[in-house]
């Protein structure tokens, strides 16, 4: 553990409440907090006044919950900076497009409806299979040559831990990595998921980082302490252990936090030393300076209905509660391609050396730390 001035950390103790953005959340309960966390935000600067130019990052992002996608119903999206439409066939599989139609240009999402295993345009009733080929015109006797070769740009879709996912790359390429599968996620004896979810107006890249900054865990957070991490970088993956004194009514307890990565678009974290959490966040780009992030928790059914269950539902309540701190920061941050980094604050600058693999587009390279 870092050395720390005893009147600092006394200062930020987590059992006190200083920190300089608890302020703009302390009258927000139950829905309006909710609200907050998903609501637009207006005074924020533009993506070009805060330098944000990342491209979208490829990998396995999620769409959706699976059970919010039922069988005969098709629903828009927009994520990637594109309009997209998804839908489950008659033979359950989930499907996504591009959103508009080939002909004249209607939203699929919008009107669309399910026919059989394809979706059928508001418009005109043209209906696409899962590549974009069309299959069917009712009103025609024959179908352009030029619609019945599959779109471009093919969208890979996959269900896995209860999550719809879809594998991104700006130039259509197959995917690189398989996806993650988390035995809690199908486990009858942890619980069903508790979700949580946010908007974050900011680049997807800025968030990631967030988990090998050090330093912000006392300074946003409230911890008692710089915490002690331990980072391994391998492909497309990364994992950390973060050891860090947590406060409780009870006094500071020794707390340890296991998360991982596969790709930028699928992250786990595992709680341990309060009570026992399995948390799956699927953090999915909308626009340039748009996140959409989902927080899913699952516990072990004996700690969250057992004798512990107070302390189950306080703990998930905690790290929203430190996701809503990180964000009120996020909405409004510049990106910093030339960030001066210093002693303690974490690997940043390896980190995004790391995340430069996901880039498929241009991205300038990330400047080297000081000292």
């Amino acid at each position: 553990m870092t050395d720390i001035d005893p009147k600092l950390a006394a200062a930020t103790d987590a059992r006190t409440a200083p920190v300089a953005v608890w302020k703009v959340l302390s009258e927000l309960k139950g829905d309006a907090l909710k609200d907050w966390r998903v609501a637009e935000v207006h005074n924020r600067p533009s993506a070009e006044e805060r330098g944000i130019d990342l491209p979208f990052p490829l990998g396995w992002f999620a769409l959706g919950y699976s059970d919010e996608l039922k069988v005969g119903e098709a629903v828009p999206l927009r994520y990637f900076g594109r309009e997209l439409v998804m839908w489950r066939g008659e033979d359950g599989k989930p499907r996504v497009l591009d959103a508009y139609c080939r002909h004249l240009g209607a939203h699929l999402g919008y009107g669309g409806r399910v026919s059989g295993n394809l979706i059928e345009c508001p418009f005109h009733a043209w209906r696409y299979d899962g590549e974009g080929v069309v299959r069917e015109i009712p009103y025609s006797s024959s179908i352009p040559p030029q619609v019945k070769r599959p779109c471009a740009h093919q969208w890979v879709v996959e269900e896995a831990n209860g999550f719809i996912w879809t594998w991104y790359h700006p130039h259509g390429e197959a995917p690189r990595w398989e996806l993650d599968h988390y035995p809690e996620a199908s486990d009858p004896a942890w619980t069903d998921y508790q979700r949580h979810e946010w908007f974050v107006y900011g680049p997807l890249q800025s968030m990631a980082e967030n988990g090998v900054d050090n330093a912000h865990f006392q300074f946003v957070h409230g911890t008692a302490g710089f915490p002690d991490a331990e980072i391994k970088w391998d492909g497309q993956r990364r994992s950390g252990i973060v050891s860090a004194k947590m406060g409780t009514p009870a006094g500071e307890v020794d707390g340890r936090i296991v998360n991982g990565q596969n790709g930028p678009g699928q992250a786990y974290t595992r709680f341990e030393g309060i009570s026992e959490t399995l948390l799956v966040a699927a953090i999915t780009p909308i626009d340039k300076d748009r996140v959409h992030a989902r927080f899913a928790f699952t516990q072990p059914r004996t700690q969250a209905e057992g004798p512990g269950a107070g302390l189950a539902r306080a703990l998930i309540r905690d790290i929203c509660k430190q996701f809503d701190q990180d964000k009120v920061i996020w909405d409004r941050q510049a990106y910093l391609h030339d960030a001066i980094i210093c002693a303690g604050d974490g690997p940043i600058m390896k980190y995004r050396r790391y995340y430069q693999q996901f880039y498929a587009e241009q991205s300038p390279s990330p400047a080297r730390a000081a000292g």
